[in-house]
């Protein structure tokens, strides 16, 4: 896997598209911060413009500065207590600082630091958050597998990691930009609010 996981640092720092086992699904990303790579993700995966994307950290530290503020609240019932871990939160960002395409045209961001040293790994030597929605065209079926990735998208990236995904389920989604929060997506990550 190391041999793989440097590949992947070199693919993604020149601006690459990666596929990548998560600990819950593989996942399609590239750098946040180059607006070419983004583009070109979205239009990979036929994913709808106003469809926002995950953006995956290596720790709550490293978002800070793509975020507004972390609520105290947030931090404690759901980031110290779920992550790493599959549960993707949906919140406030510096608009400035990050591309249209990856808020969906909104003010909010999702973030989520997964469950996986070999992925918490890369974006730690990238040194920048990287794209993770699952490793599929938009509106087909969410590969858990390796074998399970539609080989015509293989074929449109620069690099794909083999693997596996530790619980094989989406993650949950919950939006802590309204009040009272609300669970997009049930998942992985059973919350009791």
């Amino acid at each position: 896997m190391e041999a793989q996981a440097e590949k992947a640092v070199e693919v993604l720092k020149r601006g690459g598209i990666v596929i990548f086992p998560t600990d819950t699904a593989f996942g399609i990303g590239c750098r946040m911060d180059n607006e070419d790579s983004v583009k070109r993700l979205f239009s990979i995966r036929n994913r709808p413009q106003s469809q926002a994307t995950p953006v995956l950290f290596n720790s709550i530290e490293a978002m800070k500065d793509y975020l507004l503020n972390i609520p105290k609240e947030v931090r404690e019932k759901l980031m110290d207590r779920y992550w790493p871990g599959a549960l993707t939160i949906i919140i406030p960002c510096k608009t400035d600082k990050i591309f249209n395409l990856i808020r969906g045209n909104s003010n909010n961001i999702g973030v989520r630091i997964p469950d996986d040293d070999n992925l918490i790994s890369i974006i730690e030597k990238l040194g920048v958050g990287i794209l993770g929605p699952s490793a599929n065209f938009h509106g087909k079926q969410t590969p858990y597998y390796f074998d399970d990735l539609d080989p015509k998208l293989v074929k449109l990236v620069d690099y794909a990691i083999n693997g596996s995904c530790k619980i094989k389920e989406h993650s949950t989604i919950i939006d802590c930009s309204v009040n009272p929060w609300k669970i997009i997506r049930e998942g992985a990550v059973k919350l009791n609010l």
